[in-house]
């Protein structure tokens, strides 16, 4: 039977009519597409399911039920129980989860789900993923009765989406985030704790000397050094936090709730530590060190790129305080960072311009206090400036690629200064280990020697042990041309870095001087130091080398140090380091001998300090002149008839405020002991633990943001009902004047 789709002249096509046909090969379809479906089903192509009104799985191809493996039952489970909606970790899954759809009898399309197997579900290797696909069944009263559909492995396709989502956001050489990841990571935590008022620190690392590694060990070695430190930092870091690598060799840390600045102080030390360990590369020895820059939210940056950028000026200046420190961010650095990039461009004009000078700071015996040599120790007098610190310009002259420069004129000032001392006195010049790797290195010894007449046994070069890091075959054949020469050689700083016996064996050193930081504190009880500096000695003795004790200040300090029997002591106690003027007069006496002049005992380092800051007691504000600061304690100048045991709290600014009681109180001036001990910012300075919220500041009427420079607290009726001011304000600024 056809049926006429012509009319009115039109062409006319003849089909066969659907219900004929239907009758005619009903039998043959209904077996025919048996034998398809279980085709399909065999080749596993695709599976098919079913489900009753309840959500029970009904029916589920064969080739699927091999999925669950250790489930025994799984026809007549809730459907919820064997499959999972998740994100596949692309960011792509479905919203809505299949709960969802199979309670609202949705229809199902291409739904990823993650079957649930029996074994851990978080074991990538086991994972299984299904596309499901699904219509509702309704029966002859529109009751619904089910769902009929098809499954579909995409196991494989998840894995590889996986892996090309993983690539896009983890470091391929070292499996830690990548920049993309940290920052949208960093972005996502802001914006919540903003909301929430919470904290979160931000850690950014560079390695020091990592290019050097790499140019000496190749870069294979270097991506392996790479892999070594990431894997460091995950040991180390707290549970919560996330690492990631920015490029190159720079890393940063993002850690959740933590704004302690004590205990990020310590776990950044822990990290330059850990992170200064020597490495074993391709069977050579490869040490490097880091810098660190911290910076918190809110206190410190509200928005992503606030942060950020408070991180990097932190990490700039740990990097130019002479690396392998921390620095915490202080609203300072912006200009510190302005200061050392001028300072950059003034130093290479320095030499030319005659600002550098030599300064010389006597070594004497230990027992009879004649000098024995004199360290030399460069010092620049900027003209605007002023004097600037080693520490502060020779880490820029190291990054600016001037060391060479300054390294070579220092050695030639130093022997032609040297040669015109009495006697036998030996001159020791510092070699920085950028120097040392300068195959021109003894050529400038040579013509320092040369040019000025100095024997080359008075001329002693001071080497860090961070030597020790490059190619062992190239620094072993430095010592040699050196050692030929005929000059000395000294361990400086020894115990603080990357020392190894067996390079201190190889090594063609004369003296080993012990670093100023095992001598300070060494006689206070329950200190391993004094244990430390005997090991040195006893050590140096085997080993035929002579000892000097470095950064001796105090009485009891240079007795014990000399009852340890180290040969020579280095320190304020004697001599800071003074022109070659004040050196040329002291000797043209004919006197040797240094009288010692200290305090009797060493006590803990406490800054000296002239600036105004503000006191709070109940809710009056005073200002008052601090004078000292240390970690348990502050002296402070203008207030009259404080009495002893009043609480005070002590506003050092940028939101630090100290709770403290009053011990000790004469005239205008009070000594405080703190409640909570102040730490180190990393710059030698003190700073307090915690700081004061800008949440709660913004609670007070205050717009929210970081915290501004400057003294400031809370406003000052938040203590409470108004009262009278206890304590009469004297003006100290003309007696501090003069006593600076």
């Amino acid at each position: 039977m056809f049926r006429n789709l012509g009319g009115n002249g039109a062409e006319q096509v003849r089909v066969p009519d659907a219900e004929a046909a239907a009758r005619d090969i009903s039998p043959i379809a209904t077996k025919d597409r048996l034998a398809i479906l279980d085709a399909i089903e065999g080749e596993g192509l695709a599976w098919f399911w079913a489900s009753d009104s309840d959500g029970h799985l009904t029916y589920l191809s064969h080739g699927a039920l091999k999925a669950f493996k250790q489930r025994q039952h799984v026809i007549g489970e809730k459907l919820n129980a064997l499959l999972e909606t998740t994100k596949d970790g692309t960011g792509e899954g479905h919203d809505r989860p299949l709960s969802f759809l199979l309670s609202k009898r949705s229809k199902i399309v291409d739904q990823p789900v993650r079957v649930l197997v029996g074994t851990d579900a978080d074991d990538n290797a086991d994972e299984v993923w299904w596309s499901i696909t699904a219509n509702p069944q309704f029966d002859a009263n529109e009751k619904f009765t089910g769902y009929r559909g098809s499954v579909k492995d995409i196991t494989d396709e998840h894995r590889e989406r996986q892996n090309s989502s993983r690539m896009a956001e983890y470091d391929s050489l070292t499996g830690l985030a990548n920049r993309h990841r940290m920052t949208r990571r960093l972005t996502a935590i802001l914006n919540a704790y903003r909301v929430e008022k919470r904290s979160c620190a931000l850690m950014m690392l560079d390695l020091d000397r990592f290019k050097q590694v790499n140019d000496t060990l190749g870069h294979p070695a270097g991506d392996e050094l790479l892999r070594q430190v990431s894997q460091r930092l995950e040991r180390i870091v707290p549970s919560g936090s996330e690492i990631g690598r920015l490029g190159g060799d720079e890393f940063q840390v993002i850690m959740p709730d933590l704004d302690d600045r004590g205990a990020l102080g310590e776990l950044a030390n822990r990290i330059i530590s850990m992170i200064s360990q020597p490495y074993s590369i391709e069977g050579s020895r490869a040490i490097i060190g880091t810098s660190i820059g911290i910076a918190i939210a809110p206190y410190d940056g509200i928005e992503p790129n606030e942060l950020i950028k408070a991180t990097d000026l932190a990490l700039y200046a740990a990097k130019g305080g002479g690396r392998g420190q921390f620095r915490f961010y202080s609203n300072d650095l912006k200009e510190s960072a302005e200061d050392r990039r001028e300072i950059e461009e003034d130093l290479r004009d320095a030499l030319q311009r005659s600002e550098l000078e030599m300064h010389y700071q006597p070594a004497v015996d230990s027992k009879t206090h004649q000098v024995k040599s004199f360290e030399a120790l460069m010092r620049w007098d900027h003209p605007t400036h002023g004097s600037i610190s080693p520490g502060t310009f020779i880490p820029i002259a190291e990054d600016s690629n001037l060391i060479d420069a300054l390294g070579e004129w220092a050695l030639r000032q130093a022997c032609e200064d040297a040669a015109k001392w009495p006697g036998e006195i030996t001159v020791s010049v510092n070699v920085s280990a950028q120097q040392f790797v300068s195959d021109n290195l003894p050529t400038v010894v040579e013509n320092a020697l040369s040019n000025s007449g100095l024997p080359a046994r008075q001329l002693e070069l001071e080497i860090t042990e961070s030597v020790f890091m490059g190619d062992v075959t190239a620094t072993d054949a430095m010592f040699r041309k050196l050692s030929k020469l005929g000059v000395k050689l000294a361990l400086d700083d020894f115990g603080t870095g990357y020392s190894s016996l067996a390079y201190l064996r190889r090594a063609p050193f004369d003296k080993i001087k012990i670093d100023q930081s095992f001598v300070r504190g060494c006689t206070q009880e329950g200190n391993s130091s004094a244990a430390i500096i005997t090991a040195i000695i006893s050590l140096a003795r085997a080993m035929k080398m002579s000892t000097t004790a470095e950064g001796v200040e105090a009485m009891d300090e240079l007795e014990k140090i000399a009852a340890l029997e180290a040969d020579m002591v280095q320190g304020f106690i004697f001599s800071r380091a003074v022109p070659q003027a004040d050196v040329l007069e002291k000797l043209s006496t004919g006197e040797m001998h240094y009288e010692p002049v200290g305090p009797a005992k060493h006590r803990a380092d406490r800054r000296t300090l002239f600036r105004r800051v503000s006191v709070i007691h109940e809710n009056h504000h005073y200002t008052v002149m601090l004078r000292d600061l240390s970690s348990s304690g502050a002296r402070i100048e203008g207030l009259v008839d404080v009495p002893v045991g009043t609480q005070l709290v002590l506003d050092l600014g940028e939101g630090q405020l100290v709770v403290c009681t009053v011990v000790r109180s004469q005239d205008a001036t009070q000594g405080l002991s703190f409640e909570e001990p102040l730490v180190s910012d990393g710059a030698g300075g003190l700073c307090t633990r915690h700081r004061v919220s800008p949440y709660m500041l913004a609670a007070a009427g205050m717009p929210l943001q970081a915290l501004p420079a400057g003294n400031y607290s809370l406003p000052k009726d938040h203590g409470g009902p108004a009262t009278t001011p206890r304590f009469m304000q004297v003006d100290v600024s003309a007696r501090s004047a003069r006593a600076g």
